[in-house]
């Protein structure tokens, strides 16, 4: 419980610290640009800017999985709270740290998997805009970050020596449309890991500014197995990566040594942007499985963010 109103603290100082500074335009033809919701480690924005994003994930698992053993009762939730940064050293360069937070873990009771809670990953690196044309309001960038392994494994985190993760990020504006996304990969530093490719899109419209409604897709493919070594032993006596027969998208990668038998996973995500503050946007996604939820960890998931830039 401290933990939660540790976040909520966090999240609450931001906004109040961010009421007290003025607000420095990313150029005033990219100021209506806004922040892809889901799929929050791998979607970013091509356009470098310095902010605050505190995040809030309420994600449940199918109530059963699809393993090499047969059927594995499931079910529960995952909540993470975290709180990504990005700093602009000029219109064109940026920092990024898109992957932190903490994971509360509740399976459904009788279960095998076992209820607990700790740190996820650190993700962190650099963004360059190699496309940055105000007339065309178009911004093309490229993306390079190292995910560390230093979570904890009882929340499916710490797996191997971590991955280099690049991609290409696009945003263009027309009138009050917006349609963005991304494109890259996540190449494990060892066999530990699954690698995988992946691909983001956003579309939304401004109505208001207190309403942009949105819709985004979001698609991995397993490009190679991992070893399926026995890891995250507080789950299941570490036997995870050995049996399951798919990946776990974007907050886990299991390292499965059978996941190219359903290498794909799919999600729609709908939902809307606020624009509260000249400096503060908040906003909400409701996001499903188009492939096979029990071959992946996905039954729905609720994604909570704020972004807070300066």
């Amino acid at each position: 419980m401290k933990t939660y109103t540790l976040a909520n603290i966090i999240a609450i100082g931001a906004i109040t610290l961010c009421s007290t500074i003025q607000y420095s335009h990313a150029g005033d033809v990219f100021a209506k640009a806004r922040r892809s919701i889901s799929n929050i480690v791998y979607s970013d924005s091509a356009l470098p800017q310095t902010l605050l994003r505190p995040v809030f994930i309420y994600h449940e698992f199918p109530d059963q999985v699809n393993t090499t053993a047969g059927p594995v009762a499931m079910g529960g939730d995952l909540q993470l709270y975290a709180l990504q940064f990005e700093y602009a050293l000029n219109e064109r360069l940026g920092l990024v740290a898109l992957k932190d937070g903490y994971i509360n873990y509740n399976p459904t009771p009788g279960s095998p998997f076992s209820s607990t809670d700790g740190f996820a990953d650190l993700a962190a690196g650099l963004k360059y805009a190699f496309v940055y044309d105000e007339e065309l309001q178009l911004v093309v960038s490229g993306k390079l970050m190292y995910e560390l392994a230093s979570g904890n494994t009882e929340v499916w985190q710490g797996n191997g020596k971590g991955s280099i993760d690049p991609s290409i990020l696009f945003l263009k504006l027309y009138e009050d449309w917006q349609f963005s996304g991304a494109v890259g990969g996540v190449l494990p530093v060892d066999n530990d890991r699954s690698s995988l490719f992946y691909t983001h899109v956003h579309t939304s419209y401004r109505l208001h500014e207190l309403f942009m409604p949105l819709f985004e897709f979001n698609y991995f493919r397993v490009v190679d197995d991992g070893n399926g070594d026995s890891r995250f032993p507080a789950q299941v006596a570490g036997v995870v990566p050995s049996i399951v027969s798919f990946e776990g998208s974007d907050l886990v990668n299991f390292g499965a040594s059978n996941a190219e038998q359903n290498p794909d996973i799919a999600t729609l995500a709908f939902g809307f942007r606020s624009r509260v503050h000249e400096g503060i946007d908040v906003g909400c996604t409701y996001e499903i499985p188009v492939t096979a939820k029990n071959d992946s960890l996905f039954e729905n998931r609720i994604t909570l963010d704020a972004v807070i830039r300066f």
